[in-house]
């Protein structure tokens, strides 16, 4: 089968953890033209149950995302199952022993691809949902002189307490399936994959929207279906994976690292792009509250809540509100026209 992507040999990647991951890749896909000054680059990194196929719904529907004037580069997370992932790496770190892989590691990553081999100097913008959202927020505090804009919605520059008690429960539902066997299972634990499904969804819209049926706007009829339907989707991931993007996205958090030595307010402020940060009012996983602490700190912020019942999924590529991606678009293009 031919792929539609293309792959970034790493080599030994020392990670943040000391551990050196042999042989790593980050599979990416770019659209458009880098320019003679090469500073007209927008990074699109995925996010948890995302590829670059799924970034380009974004593409589809946000106009302000026009490959006729930038180079668009869709960076595949670590975890993914296209770049490395627990699924796709030899032993000694196959599976459960994939070594935990933070943000930073990514981002770190990511740099290396967009620099050495795509031959970027400067990135107008870097934007994502949910955790490719956590992503621009790295970017921009890892970054400061590279990054001359920002647009995360529904994510966070810190995971916060609750949001890493709720990943917990999908994960616990994973992992009590006996097929799982300690990650080290010869089939996929079906019955953990289908209870992970089913606990994420809870969490996945607001209380309203079930209130008000909405789910069939999506063409579901019924509350037990959409369990269903997410139980489908989740029965396509690697449990493995699943559980390495759950590590990364519980570890996020800009300031972990050398350059701020744990201290957040000083890497929200060394955040120099221009940035639009925009939560959603009734997301139960990224909270606007936070958000709001966020802008407080970072020098060129502007936050700017969407209201909609859709909770998290507002800015999903297929289960979202309509308005949401005329809303974006706007971001966007104030964002490249700054």
């Amino acid at each position: 089968m031919t792929r539609d992507y293309e792959v970034f040999e790493l080599g030994a990647v020392t990670l943040q953890s000391g551990v050196t991951l042999p042989d790593a890749r980050l599979a990416y896909k770019t659209y458009g033209t880098l320019n003679a000054r090469a500073d007209n680059a927008i990074v699109m990194p995925t996010f948890y149950t995302g590829t670059h196929v799924r970034n380009e719904s974004y593409l589809r529907r946000v106009r302000a995302l026009d490959p006729s004037r930038y180079y668009i580069v869709s960076i595949n997370m670590f975890g993914n199952g296209l770049s490395s992932s627990p699924s796709t790496t030899a032993p000694p770190f196959d599976g459960p022993r994939f070594p935990i892989v933070t943000l930073y590691d990514n981002i770190a990553c990511q740099h290396r691809l967009i620099t050495e081999e795509l031959g970027v100097t400067r990135v107008a913008l870097v934007l994502g949902w949910s955790m490719a959202g956590c992503q621009a927020y790295q970017w921009g505090a890892q970054f400061p002189d590279m990054v001359g804009a920002i647009l995360p919605f529904c994510a966070s520059a810190r995971t916060s307490p609750h949001n890493k008690v709720f990943l917990e429960g999908p994960k616990a539902a994973l992992m009590a399936d006996d097929a799982f066997s300690g990650g080290d299972y010869d089939s996929p634990p079906d019955k953990g994959l289908r209870a992970f499904g089913r606990v994420y969804a809870g969490w996945a819209y607001s209380q309203t929207f079930f209130r008000e049926r909405l789910h069939r706007e999506l063409g579901i009829e019924t509350w037990e279906e959409l369990l269903l339907d997410w139980e489908q989707d989740h029965l396509g991931w690697d449990a493995n994976d699943l559980l390495a993007k759950i590590r990364t996205w519980q570890l996020g958090d800009i300031s972990a690292n050398a350059r701020y030595g744990g201290d957040f307010e000083c890497a929200l402020r060394a955040i120099r792009a221009r940035a639009i940060l925009v939560p959603c009012t009734t997301d139960l996983y990224f909270r606007p509250e936070d958000n709001a602490l966020e802008a407080a700190h970072m020098p060129n912020a502007d936050l700017r809540s969407y209201d909609s019942v859709w909770g998290h999924c507002v800015a999903s590529p297929n289960r979202r509100d309509s308005r949401f991606m005329d809303f974006l678009d706007t971001c966007v293009a104030e964002l490249l026209a700054g």
